[in-house]
């Protein structure tokens, strides 16, 4: 039983929190909602507003090169408006930030920099190589924004409180403190058999390690360089107004939007409110 419960966290950690379901790859007509009016909008269009602000979440599916595209599009427009542009990246930890750097500054080839990403964040390379190499040519600085896999996996089994010093040494304090509906996003990743009493606290003080520390690391960078807007490349789940940016809100008034791809039955353009983001990418 503890064996197939740590084949469930690990899975569940490394997919369906930062993803809300499965998602079709089917090519479609690009298509951008503003929740704000319930309004089609373009990329083009949003810019100006996104421009404006300290940090824009712009959610994916992993795995859905249509999303990266996306963002590629927006981090692109920025820096073409002559915005000093950062991305930071769920995709790194934080102790590779050495490497993102010298990715950005041409001192490491592709070969290498491809291996430093593997270990982070496995055999996806493809999908997110554009967002890369433009961040080089342009030198537009990358942060890196996780935590050691092993960290959030542990909370996940024994709870935030089975740390280590060093380990709490790396991270700020976090607890279960969600609202109703990312609690009950949490309960249904977690199935009919976890989603109660220890297995849930252990699984959303998890969660909390994520969103806490990558939304210090962002304050942290913004306090560092003020003018710069970072576009946050991470899971939908993340990204979510309840996830990342929630933990950013409680810590700083610093400005934000979030950018999410539409969920069919469960965020679409039916649903969606300022809750939850500001802009909806659909049929793409």
């Amino acid at each position: 039983m503890e064996k197939k419960r740590v084949l469930a966290i690990s899975l569940l950690s490394l997919i369906v929190l930062s993803v809300f379901i499965i998602h079709s790859h089917a090519r479609k007509k690009e298509g951008i909602l503003k929740v704000s009016g319930m309004q089609q909008v373009t990329v083009n269009d949003i810019i100006d507003d996104l421009k404006e602000v300290s940090l824009v979440f712009v959610g994916e599916f992993h795995d859905n090169k249509d999303h990266h595209d996306a963002q590629l599009k927006i981090i692109r427009e920025l820096a073409r408006r002559g915005d000093r542009v950062a991305v930071g990246l769920e995709m790194f930890r934080a102790n590779s930030q050495e490497s993102l750097d010298l990715w950005v500054s041409g001192d490491i080839n592709e070969g290498e920099f491809k291996e430093v990403f593997q270990d982070n964040w496995g055999n996806s390379w493809p999908l997110y190589r554009d967002i890369f190499l433009y961040a080089r040519e342009k030198g537009i600085p990358l942060v890196g924004l996780n935590v050691p896999r092993e960290i959030p996996q542990q909370v996940a089994r024994k709870g935030f409180a089975s740390l280590s010093r060093e380990q709490l040494a790396m991270l700020p304090g976090v607890s279960c403190d969600i609202d109703a509906k990312y609690e009950n996003f949490i309960r249904r990743a977690l199935g009919a058999h976890g989603s109660h009493g220890r297995s849930f606290t252990y699984f959303c003080e998890a969660q909390m390690v994520w969103d806490t520390t990558m939304a210090t690391r962002l304050l942290s960078y913004l306090g560092e360089n003020p003018d710069v807007t970072v576009v946050v490349l991470a899971g939908s789940g993340h990204s979510w107004k309840r996830g990342i940016p929630e933990q950013v809100k409680r810590r700083s008034d610093v400005s934000l939007r979030v950018v999410l791809p539409e969920v069919p039955d469960r965020m679409d353009r039916e649903s969606v409110t300022l809750e939850d983001a500001d802009y909806i990418l659909f049929n793409i």
